[in-house]
């Protein structure tokens, strides 16, 4: 059983006797995973948290946004859904350690340790300078390349943007920087030895910028991606909601559905991202609506029959 972060106070799902003690009763071998803003250990136990007071908590919110600027949320639920994804696959352990299921069954997870998780590089930046991580906005989260950010692209819209990301990487030395300067028309800088090592242009890394920006300033985001890519430079078109729901390739894999809602017409939901080789992309369905199998449980399940269903409808018990 799992309970979503901020649905209920620590402790109702206990009141509701569906905690791991009585659930344990019925079946003593039972995996049994929970998901909690903060373990028992904390002095915020008994706290409500959501995805935004995880991502807080976790090291997250501190982390992002502009050197100059406050610290700001990330866009996606990474506490929300990072927990979930965590106790998945937590409650599996028991089944492929060769331990007792019995002796592992409670998983109960924090939000916030998920968020941790996510947070690797961040810490190990920690551990070389000895200090809180301070914000880098859209830099390497290593501090240690450039480029390694956001470039305005030809349209002025909110999200005609290309990110550039050249690796620090000994094995690749310059071949990453030399190739964009080449798409870019500015091969002059390539033995220029204020650029001749990933450590010298992140300390230039205004410098690297303002060579960059001229040529993507002409180029439409998704041409940019695929100019540099081809090149063998890492770069990535932002793309919006729109471009994503627009991308064939995701109705194709099945990634993107689009359903028939019975109230809301056609409405396209996100899939499943994991696909097997041998077992078929789980399909996905419209969610029932409410009440929609009242009658069907109570029929099949308690024996009900038309006329007393009906009693209860007008009556607004059901």
């Amino acid at each position: 059983m799992r309970r979503v972060p901020g649905e209920f106070a620590p402790g109702t799902i206990e009141k509701l006797g569906l905690g791991y003690g009585e659930v344990s009763k019925i079946n003593p071998r039972i995996v049994y995973g929970s998901v909690r803003g903060f373990s028992d250990q904390s002095p915020y136990k008994d706290f409500r948290c959501f995805d935004a007071i995880a991502q807080s908590t976790g090291g997250s919110v501190a982390f992002t946004g502009e050197p100059d600027g406050p610290p700001i949320k990330p866009g996606p639920t990474f506490a929300d859904t990072g927990s979930g994804l965590h106790l998945a696959i937590g409650v599996w352990v028991p089944f492929t350690s060769g331990s007792s299921p019995a002796r592992d069954s409670i998983s109960g997870l924090p939000c916030r340790r998920a968020v941790m998780n996510f947070g690797r590089i961040t810490f190990a930046r920690h551990q070389l300078t000895g200090k809180a991580v301070t914000r880098v906005g859209n830099g390497s989260p290593s501090s240690t390349a450039a480029p390694s950010g956001l470039y305005a692209c030809k349209g002025g819209g909110p999200n005609d943007y290309c990110f550039i990301y050249t690796a620090r990487d000994e094995l690749t030395g310059n071949r990453q920087w030399n190739a964009l300067l080449g798409v870019i028309g500015r091969s002059d800088l390539i033995d220029d030895a204020r650029y001749a090592t990933p450590e010298a242009r992140f300390r230039r890394k205004e410098e690297v910028d303002d060579v960059i920006r001229p040529w993507m300033a002409n180029q439409a985001k998704r041409k940019a991606m695929e100019l540099l890519n081809s090149a063998g430079v890492p770069a990535g078109a932002v793309f919006d909601t729109g471009d994503l729901m627009d991308d064939p390739s995701f109705r194709a894999t099945g990634m993107l559905s689009e359903i028939v809602h019975p109230q809301r017409g056609p409405v396209v939901l996100p899939g499943w991202p994991v696909k097997m080789s041998g077992s078929p992309t789980p399909a996905i369905t419209c969610p029932p609506t409410l009440g929609q199998h009242t009658g069907l449980v109570l029929t099949e399940m308690l024996g009900t029959n038309a006329a007393e269903i009906a009693e209860l409808r007008s009556s607004g018990a059901i």
